[in-house]
């Protein structure tokens, strides 16, 4: 089958993360996460009420980008499929915030989600209930990897919360198609685990960034025999004893009798809680590389594709790469549920109307863009000061280097959670202090969490201890050890334990956030800026007006947006 000037729409909206994505002809025209439109974390909470409250700002952006109206779409995926869900509910307990898992729970998430076609045939003003698709969840994360990635054969491994009902599923892909090997069905699940977990050690439900943080100030030994008491292993495969663990209900009573007193949000963290996140992070890592042997023996490819939010732990990544068989390990920016819009978008064009893998995500710059008068319009709308430099990059450069902390906004936004070099708060490395700067004053968050380095893509080997750089190194997927000699230069973005999650970056696919590293490296000697995530306490920036107003909160100094500097300390 040709191609034919084909578009293909991508939805997820299911549980969180809500997002679209638009393909043309296989390639990627827009994807963006609804929560960079709304402001709202996540979109939306995930809740049996919610289901069918869709990502219309973004599906609407993603027709706009492209110039084209609903009329003009052939297909339209979704990354969930109620019939499946509802054919396996018996199954299930339990398994998301409400009364998820009891009969009227049940009921009232079936019922949103058929309600799904309706509010997009509303909105769009015509009735697409013949363009439209249920997915698989699972399927949709496997296709979210396999088929952006680099290769034609590759063994892919699902980790997440819960799909319709699998916690992990394995895939072997294999040209344009994807073939399910097994799966692992609630309430054994990684994801939940790590969701409960958070909850126990006094933060969100969402908060398992922060946990792999933490993870690192403790010690594994003290906890880990705790945890096999209710996490059991065997080849390829593991089981969790949900009778302790109550998955997604507010009962911690089990836990506190195994780990001790739940720690409230407002209390201070002490060493145990460390202890116990260390604990969690190495039976992950076990577990995981376990599934991965295992799908390595069913499919004995040496590539390996990962999605669903467990392939966000950058540190289980490592693991992967230094101790599994896999030569090749990909995780395209989006891993978590995000991600499976383009997932839906793919598995139509790939596997069901049988067309080749022509597309890879080999960078997260996937959003929408701004023209310079869009910029000018804003910066002066808010009354305030800049000025126009051809040479941005050196400027910025020199202000990094004098100290300063920098809002960075260019170019089209990132997919994913993590900013990478778009829509960043950049600052100087070598200074100590300047981690619990940005952690405390600026961003107000915990003290322990770490920070990024961007590294200039030639100059990754001199200062990491890498087995065999990936693709996904671009993406700040995996955690590699700092080379001892080199820890000294880089203090803010070298971790307790010695290790840096980084960011490889090419001049092809950022030349702007290249050629500012370039420019700090001629300054300082250093190829490496400290890089965050612009925001505080809310979205990653999208807008230029969302710059600005963050640079207000953050009480920033300068934002440097497009080739304009904006100087906020005028303002103070």
């Amino acid at each position: 089958m040709n191609n034919s000037d084909r578009y293909i729409l991508g939805i997820n909206s299911a549980y969180q993360e809500s997002s679209a994505c638009l393909i043309h002809d296989g390639q990627i025209v827009m994807a963006i996460e609804e929560e960079r439109l709304n402001r709202i974390k996540h979109a939306k909470p995930a809740a049996v009420n919610n289901p069918h409250i869709l990502p219309l700002q973004s599906i609407q952006l993603c027709l706009e980008k492209a110039g084209i109206s609903f009329q003009d779409l052939d297909h339209i995926g979704y990354s969930f499929n109620p019939e499946k869900r509802l054919l396996n509910r018996d199954l299930q307990e339990p398994c998301i915030d409400g009364d998820w898992g009891s009969e009227s729970g049940e009921e009232i998430f079936y019922q949103k989600l058929q309600q799904i076609t309706q509010v997009l045939s509303d909105f769009a003003g015509e009735d697409l209930t013949r363009k439209f698709k249920w997915l698989d969840h699972h399927l949709c994360h496997a296709a979210s990897a396999y088929f952006v990635s680099p290769y034609e054969d590759a063994a892919v491994l699902v980790v997440d919360g819960i799909g319709e009902f699998e916690s992990t599923t394995l895939y072997h892909g294999t040209a344009n198609k994807l073939s399910k090997l097994h799966s692992i069905n609630y309430p054994h699940s990684l994801g939940f685990l790590w969701e409960k977990m958070a909850e126990f050690l006094g933060f969100s439900k969402y908060d398992a960034c922060k946990i792999m943080g933490l993870a690192s100030y403790g010690h594994y030994s003290y906890n880990y025999n705790v945890f096999k008491k209710f996490i059991h292993t065997g080849s390829g495969t593991f089981a969790i004893d949900n009778d302790i663990l109550k998955f997604r209900v507010n009962d911690f009573t089990a836990l506190e009798e195994l780990f001790g007193r739940r720690r409230q949000e407002d209390e201070q963290l002490e060493e145990s809680h460390a202890d116990i996140a260390a604990a969690l992070q190495k039976i992950t890592e076990e577990i995981v590389l376990e599934l991965a042997h295992d799908l390595y023996r069913r499919t004995k490819s040496k590539n390996l594709c990962l999605a669903g939010g467990v392939a966000l732990n950058c540190f289980v990544n490592g693991i992967l790469q230094e101790h599994s068989s896999y030569e090749n390990i990909y995780i395209q920016p989006a891993a978590h549920d995000a991600g499976t819009a383009i997932g839906a978008a793919y598995i139509l064009w790939n596997q069901i109307l049988d067309q080749p893998k022509i597309y890879i995500m080999d960078h997260p710059y996937l959003g929408p863009e701004y023209t310079q008068d869009e910029i000018k319009t804003v910066l002066e709308s808010n009354n305030l000061k800049y000025s126009y430099h051809e040479n941005i990059e050196e400027v910025t450069a020199n202000l990094i280097a004098e100290g300063y902390i920098i809002g960075w906004f260019q170019g089209k936004a990132e997919i994913g959670p993590r900013a990478l070099g778009n829509r960043s708060l950049l600052a100087d490395p070598r200074r100590p202090y300047m981690k619990d700067i940005i952690n405390i004053k600026v961003k107000k968050r915990e003290g322990f969490r770490p920070f990024a380095p961007s590294i200039l893509v030639e100059k990754v080997d001199e200062w990491f201890r890498i087995p065999n750089r990936q693709l996904a190194s671009n993406f700040m997927s995996f955690a590699y050890d700092v080379v001892k000699s080199k820890r000294k230069f880089i203090p803010a973005v070298t971790h307790v334990d010695g290790t840096s999650r980084i960011q490889a970056v090419p001049k092809s696919s950022n030349y702007k956030y290249y050629k500012l590293i370039e420019e700090f490296e001629k300054i300082t000697g250093v190829p490496i800026i400290l890089n965050t995530s612009f925001n505080k306490m809310e979205p990653i920036v999208c807008s230029p007006q969302d710059a600005v107003n963050t640079m207000k909160k953050a009480s920033l100094y300068y934002l440097v947006i497009g080739n304009f500097l904006v100087d906020n300390t005028w303002s103070k």
